[in-house]
Formats: C-alpha cells, sequence, structure tokens
C-alpha cells in the first residue's frame, strides 16, 4: 500500500486545505507516513505571500527529492496557482497543481505510477471563474494538531495593490450554511474545540445565492444554539 505525506506552508486556510488532502488520501486507500522519507507521494502545499514562502517551498521540494529521490512529488496551493510552469522545472516534481483542481489531486495518484522520468505536469485553471466554494470535508485535526481547522470561506474580493491573495485564491466564496453544520456536528463529536477558518472569513455568505442579509454573526449563533461544539475559535475575520 502506498503511503503519503502532506506538508503545509502558510495560513490556517492552508493548514485547513492539507487536512482535507489527508482526508482524500485516505479514502483512496492509502495510509499516511510520519516524515517525507516514509512516503511513496509527498504533497507540498503551498503559500506565496512573500518571495521567503516560495523560497521555503522550493527548499522543501529541493530536500524531499534529495532525501527521497523516488518519492513522486505533487506541488499545490498558491504558489502553484501562480507560478506553475516555475515549479514544474523543479527537480523530482511529478504534477504542479493549482487551487482551481486542489480537491482532484487523489484522482492523479494512477498518474504517478508512470515511470520516474513522468515529470512536471500542469493542471491549472483560471482561479478567478471560481463561483463555488470546493473544498473537501476536514475528517480529522491535520498532524499533530488537536483543534480542527474547517474552512467555511475562501478568496477575496478586495483589490489591494500589495496582496497576491485574490489572485491566486480567486472571488469570494462560502460553504453553505447547512453544510457548515453538519460539518461542525461531525467534528463536535470528536472534539472539544473546532477553529473556523478562511481568506477572508468575515464575507461569509455574502456573495450571490445565500438568503439576503446573513452574515457570519448568524452562522456562529447557530452553531452555539444548535449543536454540541464546547468551545468555537475565529481564525483573523
Amino acid at each position: 500500500m502506498r503511503r503519503f505525506y502532506v506538508q503545509n506552508f502558510g495560513c490556517r486556510a492552508t493548514q485547513a486545505d492539507g487536512a482535507a488532502l489527508e482526508g482524500l488520501l485516505r479514502q483512496r486507500g492509502l495510509d499516511p507516513a510520519g516524515d517525507p522519507a516514509g512516503a511513496d507521494v509527498v504533497i507540498i502545499n503551498t503559500c506565496t505571500v512573500t518571495a521567503a514562502a516560495d523560497e521555503d517551498a522550493r527548499k522543501a521540494i529541493h530536500r524531499v527529492h534529495r532525501e527521497n529521490p523516488s518519492a513522486r512529488i505533487v506541488v499545490t496551493g498558491c504558489y502553484a496557482q501562480r507560478a506553475p510552469e516555475e515549479l514544474a522545472r523543479v527537480p523530482g516534481v511529478a504534477w504542479v497543481v493549482g487551487n482551481t483542481h486542489k480537491a482532484q489531486i487523489a484522482g492523479l495518484l494512477d498518474t504517478l505510477d508512470a515511470p520516474a522520468e513522468y515529470h512536471g505536469q500542469v493542471l491549472v485553471g483560471d482561479i478567478h471563474q471560481e463561483v463555488l466554494f470546493l473544498s473537501a470535508p476536514v475528517e480529522d485535526a491535520a498532524g499533530d494538531r488537536t483543534r480542527p481547522n474547517l474552512k467555511i470561506q475562501d478568496g477575496c474580493n478586495n483589490p489591494c495593490s500589495f496582496c497576491i491573495i485574490p489572485a491566486v485564491r480567486g472571488p469570494s466564496r462560502s460553504m453553505p450554511e447547512e453544510e457548515v453544520l453538519r460539518q461542525v456536528r461531525a467534528l463536535a463529536s470528536r472534539y472539544a474545540e473546532i477553529v473556523l477558518t478562511g481568506v477572508n472569513l468575515g464575507r461569509w455568505g455574502r456573495e450571490r445565492g445565500f438568503a439576503p442579509g446573513r452574515r457570519l454573526h448568524h452562522l456562529l449563533r447557530r452553531i452555539l444554539e444548535e449543536t454540541e461544539v464546547r468551545r468555537l475559535r475565529i481564525s483573523s475575520v
């Protein structure tokens, strides 16, 4: 049975994405490895908010390839969305998968059985065309964390000149209210505390398709009144 390792860089939203990827890979029959050296597939889930973040991701790729040259490396996340061709040229990278296709990574496993020469494939779409909230359920706390991160919002509509986030995360999109409640109930049965996270969490529910006037505080009230969660933590709003 193949083993995988997910290494996350960056914000809580990225951590939540990584936890969701772990769940999808387990569903495909893979077992988690304790470190990259023991993995057949290593997923580098990147951040790109600074040049230093990009450098950290490249160093991680080089380290994995040096210490475990037989591992198939998949690079995803915000750096992969911004500069896929740049990452595809890094030695050892089998796939570069943008945020637009992150939920499809588990389905790429069959291609990772190709010969070692199979290198630098790119799967990236137009993030600005994203209108649905796409995220796999977070089934467990990531790594050694005792508080699972539940991403309920993604993207940002603010065109700040200094920030790359809208270009790599796309427009603001929210998890439907009933789905949030369903996932909170499932997690609350196993964890005393849950962290709600997002890229611009205060924008939850404001896009077209949600009930007029629904805001984050309405959702929080429903969670506290209708679920058994004991402690609810909110990441940066």
